[in-house]
């Protein structure tokens, strides 16, 4: 793994890989989940599918955890090449714990600014996210949105979400003067990103373009204790191993005035508990 990557990853909090997975891989992929949705629903669907539904997300709801019965997804979640750039970026192997699958279909919502380990909740440390894109991802079609150097911040207290525009109910306040800024991806590329960093997406405006991504979330070596809805943790062989169950309702961070500007400190308590993102 390049030096750079880890460079990017560390002064920013995440690092974007070009074409780390094939044409043909993401096609093999792309197409599988694609059957895989049009079947029915699944262990781990967090809703089922309404095919007659308006909202386009009831029609193609996003699927999570389908490594637990799933082969291509469990193989895809511990491949090598996953493992090596986050060995890399995190200086030890990590450990599994999540596969998703977001369809996101044309006039989708986005999804509020979040910070995944929030959901995860992953200590001592944190988590990792590889999301990886299907489809061509841009602004158009609701690409991923992230804030830099936020992965600095600690897990901030959240706060009521626009639901017209975002599929989930909470979000993150942000200080006026930072601001996401989109990451246009190529089927193939993963995005790492570290699990404080505030990310989300807006809506598909496009009239004909799915924003198809496979996300798998990791939590580094050291951590001995995850939220329960991600047990059984995998070792990047396969292998199960036992953690303890992280609970929630602690800390977060509050925004308050600073000399340089304002600085998130840890005085609020988190009342919003979710069982994954």
């Amino acid at each position: 793994m390049s030096v750079s990557y880890k460079q990017e990853f560390d002064t920013a909090g995440y690092t974007l890989v070009r074409g780390l997975f094939g044409p043909d891989e993401v096609e093999r992929l792309r197409d599988h989940y694609m059957e895989l949705r049009g079947r029915g629903s699944y262990p781990g669907d967090t809703v089922g599918v309404q095919a007659g539904s308006r909202d386009p997300l009831r029609r193609y709801p996003r699927m999570a955890q389908m490594h637990r019965w799933d082969e291509l997804s469990l193989q895809w979640l511990i491949d090598q090449r996953l493992d090596e750039v986050m060995t890399g970026l995190l200086g030890r192997s990590p450990y599994a714990v999540q596969t998703m699958i977001y369809f996101k279909p044309p006039g989708s919502r986005g999804q509020a600014l979040h910070q995944d380990n929030f959901y995860l909740k992953a200590e001592p440390g944190t988590c990792v996210a590889a999301w990886m894109a299907l489809d061509t991802v841009d602004v158009e079609n609701g690409c991923l949105e992230v804030v830099p150097g936020s992965h600095r911040w600690p897990i901030l207290c959240t706060e009521k979400a626009d639901t017209k525009v975002s599929f989930t109910d909470v979000t993150v306040p942000l200080p006026a003067q930072e601001a996401a800024v989109p990451v246009e991806m190529a089927p193939g590329d993963v995005l790492f990103f570290h699990g404080a960093l505030v990310h989300g997406s807006a809506p598909n405006v496009s009239t004909d373009r799915f924003r198809r991504a496979l996300i798998g979330h990791y939590i580094q070596g050291e951590a001995d204790q995850v939220a329960e809805y991600y047990h059984p943790a995998l070792r990047m062989d396969g292998s199960p191993l036992e953690l303890g169950i992280a609970e929630g309702g602690g800390a977060c961070g509050e925004w308050v005035p600073g000399e340089d500007g304002p600085v998130a400190v840890m005085t609020g308590k988190e009342k919003v508990t979710r069982k994954h993102e």
